[in-house]
């Protein structure tokens, strides 16, 4: 582990990686001009922001906040001891699929055993972070790079596997045809390093651009 924090975000870094992407290559400036500057976005480090991302997965964003809303009305704060003490019923009420259930649990009982420790995820390089964060079930690469985005607002992931991100790429270049996984992390090789400051600009691009 390097012994210097990781470098996180804030919002005038956010606008000045920005503004230095939209220099350097003109489908980022395309994308700024049009969608304009994203915000920040960022949550919490902790359990809370970790189920949050694993609710999104594989669905719109309108039912990850729906269910995420459920599940504090039902168990007040959500933690590792609440979560393990509700049990799988709640969380399947509040719209978690079972494969969900399982996997919140699972995440629930391995920071209550110990067996992760978000605090240290948190001081780690991207990959290692990363490394200790997919050894959990139901935690793949996508939503590792998803928390370390906005809960830890680190500046150089880049999720390739975001279809969102893929799609906008495509529009923006005008391309009625997504890049391959090989061609996006080529392409985001040139926006180093601040890979995650292009996937928010593509994500705001694709929210509020119209499509062609």
């Amino acid at each position: 582990m390097n012994a210097r924090e990781p470098i996180r975000l804030t919002a005038a870094l956010l606008a000045d990686a920005a503004e230095d992407l939209a220099r350097r290559d003109p489908l980022m400036r395309r994308a700024l001009d049009v969608a304009g500057m994203p915000r920040l976005g960022a949550r919490s480090p902790g359990f809370h922001t970790l189920v949050r991302v694993i609710c999104s997965q594989q669905v719109s964003v309108a039912a990850a906040r729906t269910i995420d809303s459920r599940l504090e009305a039902t168990l007040g704060q959500v933690t590792p001891a609440a979560v393990r003490a509700a049990g799988p019923r709640p969380l399947r009420a509040a719209g978690l699929s079972g494969r969900k259930t399982e996997y919140v649990l699972g995440l629930a009982d391995a920071i209550e055993a110990r067996r992760l420790s978000l605090r240290r995820v948190a001081r780690l390089p991207d990959e290692p972070a990363i490394a200790e964060l997919i050894q959990i079930r139901g935690i793949g690469r996508w939503t590792a790079e998803i928390y370390l985005m906005f809960a830890l607002r680190r500046p150089d992931l880049w999720p390739v596997d975001d279809l969102a991100v893929v799609s906008a790429y495509a529009r923006l270049r005008g391309s009625a045809t997504r890049p391959g996984r090989d061609e996006m992390i080529e392409l985001g090789a040139a926006w180093r390093p601040w890979r995650s400051v292009a996937a928010r600009l593509l994500w705001q691009f694709y929210l509020h651009a119209p499509p062609v």
